[in-house]
This record gives C-alpha cells, structure tokens and sequence, in this order.
C-alpha cells in the first residue's frame, strides 16, 4: 500500500492507495490536532508520497515525523510539463500549484472529456482541460472565505466578523458580506464554465472539490460532480507512474 498525503493551506488530508480503491484517513487542520492520528494505524507502507502547496516548514516537519515512524523516505511530488496524459498550459510548468496538477491527472484518468475544475479551499482555482489531456489554463482568486477575512481586515467599521445567511441581497451587513463572497465564486465559476464550454464547443463536465466544495455546489445550478479527493486520486495515478 502507498500512503498519501494533500498538504493544503489549511489543512492535511491522507489516504491508503493499493491500486484499486482508494482509502481516505481523513483531513486535520494545521495546528488543531495530532495530524500523526491520521497514520496512528497503519502498518509499514511500501511508499510514501506527498503533494503540498504548504510552507517548507510544515513539508520538513511532516516528513521528518513520517521518516522516524515508517523508517522511509518520503516523496514529494512537483508539477512539471507533462504526466498521465495531462499536458501543463503552463510556460514554467513548475510554477503551477502541484494540487491543480493532480486534479487534472485524476480528472483525465476519470474519462477523456473536456472538464472544469473549481477548488474550493484557501483559494478558489479553476482549471479547463481537453478531452485530449491538455490544459486550457486557469484562475486563482481568493476563497469566500479569504475574501470575507480580507474585508474585514481592511474596512474598520465593519467591525468583528459575524455569521451570516447566503441571500441574494441582503438587508445586513453579516448576510451581505457573507453572501456577497459565495455568490461572486458562483458567478466566476459560472462564468468560466460557460466560456470553457464556448472554447470547447461543447459543455464540459465540472468537478467540484476542496473543503468548501459542497457549499459551492450548493450554490452552482450547473451540473456538477462532488469529488473531495479528486487531489490524492491525482496523487495516486502520479505515484504508480513513478512520481
């Protein structure tokens, strides 16, 4: 079995992968909890492998406890040109965040058709890709969440942060903050969907995924497809492949 693991922003996910289904371990927030409760049970893995858009101090911390628990060493895995059948738009190809990547991966491996991707997490990317594994390129914007941390750190009078309902106008400030950041990640996601789909000549399926997936799809009246692990099923082709 490889164990996998998404460092993300925020948080750490990890799964089991024996070459048919895959086996989540479940997600931990960075700096809540034990993260080493994710692979408290596991047996020796024959590999481990891991994709992360975290700070060099998280991916060396991770690491060292993984190499003094399993006596292995870790794998992590970069973005680069070319891999499973996906081609990067990118001129510097390294540069893309190894996330997206992945998800293009699975998301080919899934069928080859023309795909958008919306991740859901600290940030809000987008992704297009061709039926033939090449990317159109993308967007990156801030999270609803971010966007909302982002307004109230720079508006003073909007004064603490405060739940609020999504609505499509609101008659106060929390509901219109709140609603304000969910719905302009609709329109975007919706935006750029429909112009994949004018590029493609066809409407391409959109795959969901990221913490905050759900309450997108929510939202979306796209059709659409839930696939919280679209990133480690990414991982796991990559890892299989060689890295």
């Amino acid at each position: 079995m490889k164990l996998l693991f998404d460092i993300g922003n925020t948080r750490l996910k990890a799964a089991l992968w024996g070459g048919g289904e895959l086996r989540p371990l479940g997600a931990v927030a960075h700096g809540e909890s034990d993260h080493s409760a994710l692979w408290r049970d596991i047996a020796g893995p024959e590999s481990i492998w891991i994709a992360s858009v975290a700070a060099p101090a998280q991916d060396d911390a991770l690491a060292r406890e993984l190499r003094e628990r399993f006596r292995r060493e870790p794998r992590f895995v970069r973005s680069r040109a070319e891999a499973c059948g996906v081609r990067s738009a990118y001129a510097r190809p390294e540069r893309m965040g190894i996330d997206r990547f992945l998800a293009l991966i699975a998301a080919h491996a899934h069928g080859a058709e023309p795909t958008v991707i919306a991740n859901c997490g600290t940030a809000l990317t987008l992704d297009a890709l061709g039926a033939d594994g090449v990317h159109g390129g993308g967007l990156i914007l801030a999270s609803p969440e971010l966007m909302q941390a982002a307004l109230h750190g720079a508006a003073a009078r909007l004064g603490a942060p405060a739940p609020g309902a999504i609505v499509e106008a609101a008659d106060n400030t929390a509901d219109a903050i709140r609603s304000g950041a969910w719905l302009a990640a609709v329109a975007v996601t919706e935006r750029f969907h429909a112009h994949a789909a004018e590029r493609f000549g066809t409407v391409p399926r959109l795959l969901l995924t990221g913490g905050g997936a759900a309450r997108l799809g929510a939202l979306i009246t796209t059709p659409h497809r839930l696939d919280p692990d679209l990133v480690l099923r990414g991982l796991a082709l990559l890892a299989d492949a060689g890295g």
